[in-house]
């Protein structure tokens, strides 16, 4: 007999990532439930019981209502919203986060990072941990993703036909101006930083794929390091990482004439972190997939590791 599990919120986007993948793993018996019945709360509730995990795949105030209703000691959940990423008593699944993994394969309540922090975080932590970034620098970032991010009401607007005509959606726009993203208490948390990062979100008319930027001038940081020392240090970190690689240092060859191609880690579970720039100015980038590595893939990583599989399990 399987493992039980019930995607609370099966017909949303990263939901229903999730429940493409859960079906491909034999070890795992699936609960569903009737369209009719997804926001009746008893029905929802013995549900949530009777799983063995459950993903909660919700907007943050639902989320919420779904973690109350779970009576027992024994359903383990994995939730994918906002609401509990930074409280002491959830497990952030970050993995490759150091001794990250250990939490993670004897948590109860985990919560997967959103898709901007994940970049940032794994971006900035390494440098902190290692002494080399101030945890006061006053570190900036901007990200661009595609507009699945933003969930089915983002894709309707993206993909309806009379806002496509209009010609409304075809360049990039900046959102989350007044530094009010809901990542950025985890961003600054989980990077180890002492203020939150200045953050610009940029969503863009294609689908899916995001690029964190996070540009750095060497003479405020410490120990004097440089662009390819930063490299070194980050290459160093995941070198056993089987999702995270960081790739070699300032390639050409790696852009499409001179142009950085976002998508490429499209429908996998990878995040590539690149090393661009001067030695005294320079620029890490990340690149993933805002519903694989960013969303649904780490949900499932850590499915894996909270039921000992091996992580990679179902993601390659």
């Amino acid at each position: 007999m399987g493992y039980k599990v019930f995607v609370d919120g099966q017909e949303g986007t990263t939901g229903l990532k999730i429940f493409d993948y859960i079906s491909k793993i034999p070890e795992l018996d699936i609960l569903t439930i009737e369209s009719d019945k997804r926001k009746e709360p008893a029905a929802r509730s013995r549900l949530l019981n009777e799983a063995d995990i459950v993903f909660l795949c919700l907007p943050d105030a639902a989320a919420k209502e779904s973690v109350e209703l779970v009576t027992n000691t024994k359903t383990k959940i994995i939730n994918t919203s906002s609401v509990f990423r930074t409280d002491p008593s959830w497990v952030f699944g970050l993995p490759e986060l150091k001794n990250q993994r250990d939490a993670i394969r004897t948590a109860t309540r985990l919560s997967v990072p959103g898709c901007h922090a994940t970049g940032f975080i794994l971006s900035v932590r390494p440098l902190v941990d290692a002494g080399v970034l101030p945890s006061d620098y006053p570190v900036s970032c901007y990200s661009v993703t595609g507009y699945s991010g933003g969930g089915r009401s983002k894709i309707r607007v993206y993909e309806d036909a009379e806002a496509v005509a209009a010609g409304k959606l075809d360049v990039p726009r900046h959102y989350a101006l007044q530094q009010n993203h809901k990542h950025l208490p985890e961003m600054k948390m989980y990077a180890g930083l002492a203020y939150e990062p200045i953050f610009t979100p940029i969503i863009a008319n294609y689908a899916q794929g995001q690029a964190m930027s996070i540009p750095l001038t060497s003479r405020y940081l410490h120990k004097n390091v440089t662009a390819q020392h930063v490299h070194e240090l980050l290459s160093a970190y995941y070198d056993s990482e089987p999702f995270v690689r960081v790739m070699p240092y300032n390639s050409e060859v790696f852009l499409d004439d001179g142009y950085f191609p976002i998508t490429a880690c499209n429908n996998t579970n990878k995040l590539e972190i690149f090393v661009f720039g001067r030695e005294d100015r320079f620029q890490i980038v990340s690149r993933y997939d805002n519903l694989g590595k960013g969303a649904s893939g780490a949900a499932i990583q850590n499915l894996n590791l909270m039921l000992g599989f091996d992580e990679r399990n179902c993601l390659e």
